[in-house]
């Protein structure tokens, strides 16, 4: 490891950020097997609106892919349309 300040500054900022998006990606996951394991169509729309905008923000902060966020999207209004 580099004896630089700017490097170990961007050591503990890396840290404080992967610990953070490690929280909102679990926080998420979370969510899409709670809509996932619901089968009240009604219900499933709610959590749908606060799912897709979990999703979106995880995309926006590059936590995961566009792609990859546009896929989870798509599978899960397919479900929610499927109640």
């Amino acid at each position: 490891m580099a004896n630089h300040p700017s490097v170990k500054k961007r050591i503990r900022q890396n840290e404080s950020i992967r610990l953070r998006n490690r929280y909102y990606a679990r926080t998420t996951r979370n969510a899409i097997k709670k809509l996932r394991n619901t089968k009240e169509k009604k219900e499933a729309e709610e959590i749908y609106s606060k799912v897709s905008s979990m999703i979106d923000k995880l995309a926006k902060q590059h936590v995961i892919h566009q792609n990859k966020a546009a896929n989870l999207k798509s599978k899960l209004a397919k479900h929610v349309g499927s109640l």
